[in-house]
């Protein structure tokens, strides 16, 4: 992995986000690692700003996955596999539909699904520093 930045405030991100779409404009898969509240769903919400999406952008913590409209017509699909109590929950909201259609896909807690997640995927981590600072980490 190589650092991407390192954020200092959390309006930071928005640029981030600008430059990671720049910078994988080839990908679709990004899956997001770090521990609880070291703001992967923060990072996700730019991201999706920077995509055009306009509507409410939440966890899907109990949900699993939301959907959101991108302003280019595409649609963004955002998951948070936290929660679930085994892979089978996947398979039931039918994860490969997802994570195949070709649109954007951010998962959150990757590693409870491992084996399903797409070869081919930009990873993220996040890591917060002792002064409250975030790095970014991708690969």
């Amino acid at each position: 992995m190589r650092l991407f930045c390192t954020v200092h405030k959390e309006e930071e991100l928005e640029r981030a986000a600008q430059v990671l779409l720049a910078d994988f404009k080839n990908s679709k898969v990004f899956i997001f690692s770090g521990e609880m509240g070291v703001g992967k769903t923060t990072f996700i919400k730019y991201i999706c700003k920077a995509l055009g999406v306009t509507a409410g952008i939440s966890s899907p913590t109990f949900s699993l996955v939301n959907e959101y409209a991108c302003a280019n017509g595409s649609v963004a699909y955002h998951f948070d596999f936290y929660r679930i109590k085994d892979i089978q929950e996947a398979y039931d909201i039918g994860y490969e539909e997802y994570f195949y259609s070709g649109n954007y896909c951010f998962i959150e807690w990757p590693e409870k699904i491992e084996g399903l997640v797409p070869a081919n995927v930009v990873e993220i981590k996040i890591e917060i520093l002792n002064n409250g600072d975030r790095e970014l980490w991708v690969k």
